[in-house]
């Protein structure tokens, strides 16, 4: 079941929002970003220490239905290739 980000992502809700992925690892592997609507760079912050995390353990996160605005900011902060966008 891939964990389902929220419609808005910003730097009042990103560390809540990392937390509770965390706390649902196992699901962290599939990202679904089909809600996500009002972002800022913060949720690549939120990507990246998913991303590390399940690295840890071997394995990786596959980002689905990624806005584009999410694959630009990504492209820009250079971290497209790590995310998989």
């Amino acid at each position: 079941m891939p964990f389902l980000l929220p419609k808005k992502v910003t730097q009042e809700t990103a560390l809540q929002l990392q937390k509770e992925g965390l706390l649902n690892s196992p699901n962290l592997q599939s990202i679904d970003c089909s809600a996500l609507k009002d972002f800022d760079s913060t949720v690549l912050t939120v990507l990246l220490a998913w991303q590390k995390k399940l690295k840890f353990e071997g394995k990786s996160i596959s980002i689905e239905h990624a806005p584009e605005k999410l694959k630009v900011l990504a492209g820009v902060y250079g971290v497209a290739v790590l995310l998989g966008l």
